[in-house]
C-alpha cells in the first residue's frame, strides 16, 4: 500500500485567485492559437467538422465571464461558476470536451476554499476523466488517448509531491511526446489548454480586459466572451400581493436575465427567469411584495431540468436547427415545431438549446441536427435536460428533411425515435447506392 500514497511536502497553496489566473490564461492561449487549431485539417468528420478553435476559444470566453465579477472566491466556489457557464456556453464538439473538463476541475475541488499541490493535481486528473467520459463511444480519439497519456504524466508528478507548476510541465511534457509524430486538432486543444494554464499561473497574462465592448474584438474578427454569457439558474418563485404590474415586472426582469415568464396567478405573480445570479433577481423581488416558494435549480447539472414542473401545450415536441431562414421555413412545413437559429458558424450554444427545449410547448422534445458538429452538443442538452429529451442525429440537410417527415405527433417519443433514425438509415443507404 505503500506506494499509493501521495507525498505532498510543499506547502503550496492554491486559492481562487490562482484558479482565476490559470482559466484567464488558458483563455489567452486560446485567442493567440484558434486560428492555427481551425487551420489543422483531419479526415474524420466528427471532431473536426466547423472550426474547432473557434468553438472553444467561444466556449472559454462564457467560462471567463463569471471571473470579472468574482471576488476573494473559494477556489471551489470559484471553479464551480466557470464549470457551469462553460458547460451551458459550450459550442461544437470540441467545446464540449473542453467544458466538461472544466466540469471535473470543479469536481474535484468542491467544498474547498483553497488547495494544496496534490489536491489541485487530482481535480486536474478529474477534469481528464470528465473529457474522456463525453465521448465513451470514441475510445480511440486522438483527443482520448492523448487525454489519458496526459492524465499519466500529472498523475506521477501528483505521487511524487511536485508543485502545481511542475504538475503542469510534465502533463504538457507527455502531451508534446504524444503528438511529436503527428499533427491532431484535439491534441492540440489540450496543449494550448494546459500552457495556457501555466502561462495564467505564473502571471504571464496578455489578452484584452474580458467585459470591455465588442469593437475590440471584431478587430480580429472574434466574439467577445460578454455575447456568449452564460446564465446558469433557473429561478422561479411566487410574489403575494405584488406592488407592479406584470409588464413593469417583465421588463426589469429582461435587464437582468432571459427566459422570462412572468404570470398571474390569483393574487399573486409566478415569475420564471434564468439568471447568472439567482441573488440580484431576488433583492429585486422583495420589492415587488412577499417572496415565497423559491426554487433554485443550477441548470449545468446533469438532470437538472427533469424535474422541474410547467404547464405544456403537448406531450411531444419536434427542436431541430436550421441554418437560414429559407432552412427553416423547410423544416417547419415538413413539421418541425421548434426551431432553433443555426446560422452562427459555431452553431447554437447549449444554452440556447436548453432554453428552447425548456418552454412551455412540450413536456418531451426530440432534438434533431443535421450536423456531426452538433453532436456533443445535443448529448450535453440530454444530460441536463435528462429524460425530457432524446437526441436523432442525421448527416445532412437531406437526412434531417427525411427524419423530420418521419416524425408524428400522435406516435410515442421512442416510436418517433425508431421512425426518424431508420429514415436517416435508408436515405444514408440509398446514397451510398447511387453514388456506387
Amino acid at each position: 500500500m505503500a506506494d499509493t500514497i501521495d507525498i505532498d511536502n510543499t506547502g503550496e497553496v492554491i486559492t481562487g485567485s490562482d484558479y482565476k489566473r490559470m482559466v484567464l490564461g488558458a483563455y489567452g492561449e486560446f485567442l493567440n492559437e484558434f486560428e492555427n487549431i481551425n487551420a489543422v485539417k483531419e479526415s474524420s468528420a466528427f471532431f473536426y467538422s466547423g472550426k474547432p478553435g473557434s468553438d472553444v476559444l467561444r466556449t472559454m470566453g462564457a467560462a471567463v465571464i463569471p471571473l470579472t465579477e468574482a471576488v476573494n472566491e473559494s477556489i471551489g466556489g470559484l471553479a464551480r461558476r466557470v464549470a457551469d457557464a462553460s458547460v451551458l456556453g459550450a459550442r461544437g464538439n470540441a467545446g464540449v470536451i473542453v467544458s466538461q473538463i472544466l466540469r471535473g476541475i470543479a469536481k474535484g475541488l468542491i467544498g474547498k476554499y483553497t488547495a494544496t499541490s496534490q489536491e489541485f493535481g487530482k481535480a486536474f486528473q478529474y477534469g481528464i476523466l470528465y473529457a474522456q467520459k463525453a465521448v465513451p463511444e470514441e475510445k480511440n480519439r486522438p483527443i482520448i488517448v492523448a487525454s489519458k497519456v496526459v492524465a499519466k504524466g500529472a498523475h506521477d508528478a501528483v505521487k511524487s509531491g511536485k508543485h502545481i507548476s511542475d504538475i503542469l510541465l510534465a502533463a504538457i511534457k507527455a502531451s508534446s511526446e504524444n503528438k511529436a509524430s503527428h499533427k491532431d486538432c484535439g491534441e492540440q486543444i489540450l496543449q494550448v489548454f494546459l500552457e495556457g494554464c501555466l502561462k495564467g499561473l505564473q502571471g504571464d497574462l496578455n489578452l484584452p480586459p474580458i467585459d470591455v465592448g465588442k469593437k475590440m474584438y471584431e478587430v480580429r474578427g472574434i466574439v467577445s466572451p460578454m455575447h456568449d454569457k452564460a446564465r446558469p439558474y433557473c429561478v422561479s418563485f411566487l410574489v403575494a400581493n405584488p406592488k407592479l404590474s406584470v409588464p413593469l415586472i417583465e421588463k426589469e426582469l429582461q435587464e437582468i436575465g432571459n427566459f422570462v415568464v412572468v404570470e398571474r396567478r390569483f393574487k399573486a405573480i409566478f415569475i420564471h427567469v434564468h439568471s447568472e445570479h439567482p441573488g440580484t433577481i431576488l433583492e429585486r423581488a422583495v420589492a415587488w411584495g412577499h417572496v415565497g416558494e423559491i426554487h433554485i435549480n443550477i441548470m449545468a447539472e446533469p438532470h437538472a431540468m427533469a424535474m422541474v414542473q410547467q404547464a405544456c401545450i403537448m406531450p411531444q415536441a419536434l427542436l431541430t436547427v436550421a441554418e437560414n431562414e429559407e432552412w427553416a421555413q423547410k423544416l417547419q412545413e415538413a413539421g418541425a415545431m421548434v426551431i432553433i437559429d443555426g446560422s452562427d458558424p459555431s452553431g447554437p450554444s447549449v444554452e440556447e438549446i436548453v432554453n428552447a427545449a425548456h418552454s412551455d410547448i412540450a413536456n418531451k422534445y426530440i432534438l434533431l441536427t443535421d450536423s456531426e458538429h452538433l453532436r456533443l452538443v445535443m448529448h450535453q442538452v440530454k444530460r441536463i435536460m435528462g429524460d425530457r429529451v432524446s437526441v436523432v442525429v442525421a448527416n445532412n440537410n437531406e437526412e434531417q428533411i427525411y427524419a423530420v417527415r418521419a416524425f408524428f405527433p400522435e406516435l410515442s417519443v421512442e416510436e418517433n425515435v425508431a421512425q426518424m433514425r431508420e429514415a436517416i438509415r435508408r436515405m444514408s443507404q440509398d446514397n451510398r447506392h447511387d453514388s456506387n
